[in-house]
């Protein structure tokens, strides 16, 4: 079993596992081209230039900043994109991030009171956008670049929805909450 299925419980039922979506590693794509790029260049201009100990020291240089660049503008960025997960299940709302230090926002559907999601033109070209989730009594929480975020919001009304029918039935068939007492009054 994998992740997000051991993070339910045992009767859960899992509805959707997505990553944000790809658009957020366009960036450092593109920095990885220029960067490999300009090291490319400068390495060439250097060999042209230099020889000996002075070409291997500048192209060490070279290596170490090219090096430094990629780790911190794209590794970073590519190991934040796999290592965040948006899950949705029939009980609840999980958001976990981080490779090294964890975080996790765990959000019942019962709590729920609001479902919301926005996107600009090129975020609906690219079939994405924020989901503003509110809670009662709490803030709302926005989640950046959800994949397909017109389908979760109405994946997400429609578990709210059946929440709150689910408790009302529950209400109207015992509306002093006894049921699970046994005892009738």
């Amino acid at each position: 079993m994998g992740y997000p299925e051991d993070a339910l419980a045992e009767d859960e039922e899992l509805l959707l596992h997505r990553h944000p979506h790809w658009k957020m590693l366009l960036l450092p794509a593109v920095t990885f081209l220029l960067a490999t790029a300009v090291a490319g260049f400068a390495a060439g201009f250097a060999e042209n230039k230099l020889d000996g100990s002075a070409l291997n020291v500048v192209l060490v240089v070279v290596l170490v900043v090219w090096l430094g660049l990629v780790v911190w503008r794209c590794v970073a960025p590519f190991l934040s994109w796999k290592f965040t997960h948006f899950i949705v299940t029939d009980r609840r709302v999980l958001i976990r991030q981080g490779v090294m230090t964890h975080t996790g926002i765990d959000i019942p559907m019962g709590r729920i009171s609001n479902v919301q999601f926005r996107h600009g033109l090129l975020d609906r070209v690219l079939r994405t956008g924020t989901l503003v989730i509110v809670s009662s009594s709490d803030d709302p929480l926005e989640f950046d670049d959800i994949p397909d975020v017109q389908r979760v919001h109405s994946l997400l009304y429609h578990q709210v929805f059946d929440a709150m029918d689910l408790h009302r039935e529950r209400e109207r068939d015992d509306p002093r909450g006894d049921a699970d007492t046994g005892k009738g009054w």
